[in-house]
């Protein structure tokens, strides 16, 4: 850009800066260009690192004149500055219905908010090959089936959290729906994954589950708020205690056993004589 504006005659150097000529200084019948004595490009950097930008592409806008039989037209060019940094390997190719756990209170909220849909969590790891090697096939997966939610757990950012729901190997996927809780629970890599496949396949078919979503085990909740690494609190739920009135319907006698009209058969020989002779 710099080589453009300086052979147009707009921009020329100035000590070791470079500084916009005045559209005065140049040419009356110069349209378009803004009307200000001179503006360094550094201040012009300087006020869009100050603005707050942080996108992922910065596009400043410069001015090309082509000079034709001594007729100058002006005409806009833009120079884009790529600055945003590269995706990590397990935030690409993510679908809407595909989410990152941020804490243990996030896991809990997210199964009990999904009611009856089937929700899949994924324990993964960033130095983990194989988890690599099958995070496209699960986005895959995530595409295809919109009403299931993917839950991504980071094994390195909550590994602490992994302990306390025993999960010790990657990748590993957990599948749980609405009042029925924990559907099943597996490790599968890309020469596997016929198994995530089967499981998805016998756990998306349409079904009505009566209660409460259940999300995790009460073992699994009560591991969690043991643990002094997370910042989770969890209040075990009473066991309710029937009324008298209900123990006593509970409560099933066992019925007597009917007395039988058939005499006894003596089989033994000693109690035949002892009956025969009237004793």
């Amino acid at each position: 850009m710099m080589e453009v504006l300086s052979q147009s005659g707009v921009m020329s150097p100035c000590g070791h800066r470079w500084v916009v000529r005045s559209c005065k200084e140049r040419s009356p019948s110069f349209v378009g260009f803004p009307r200000s004595s001179s503006r360094t490009i550094e201040s012009l950097m300087s006020s869009s690192r100050n603005s707050g930008f942080h996108g992922r592409r910065l596009s400043i806008g410069a001015w090309r004149v082509n000079a034709v039989k001594g007729n100058f037209s002006s005409t806009p060019v833009q120079m884009s500055l790529c600055v945003g940094k590269a995706l990590k390997w397990w935030e690409k190719e993510l679908q809407p219905n595909m989410k990152e756990i941020e804490s243990a209170q996030d896991l809990v909220d997210s199964l009990l908010n999904a009611g009856d849909k089937l929700v899949i969590v994924d324990f993964f790891s960033p130095g983990c090959g194989g988890c690599k090697a099958l995070h496209p096939k699960i986005c895959q997966f995530a595409k295809l089936n919109p009403d299931v939610l993917f839950l991504q757990v980071n094994y390195e950012k909550h590994k602490s959290m992994c302990y306390s729901l025993n999960v010790h190997v990657l990748p590993f996927f957990r599948f749980y729906r609405g009042a029925h809780g924990r559907l099943c629970s597996f490790s599968c890599t890309n020469a596997t994954i016929k198994k995530f496949k089967d499981a998805l396949a016998k756990h998306t078919t349409d079904r009505c589950s009566l209660g409460p979503t259940k999300g995790l085990e009460e073992s699994e909740l009560m591991a969690l708020a043991a643990n002094k690494d997370l910042s989770f609190s969890y209040t075990r739920k009473p066991v309710p205690v029937p009324s008298p009135d209900e123990a006593a319907e509970e409560v099933v006698l066992s019925p007597k056993l009917p007395v039988s009209s058939t005499p006894r058969v003596i089989q033994d020989s000693e109690e035949k004589a002892l009956v025969a002779a009237g004793r």
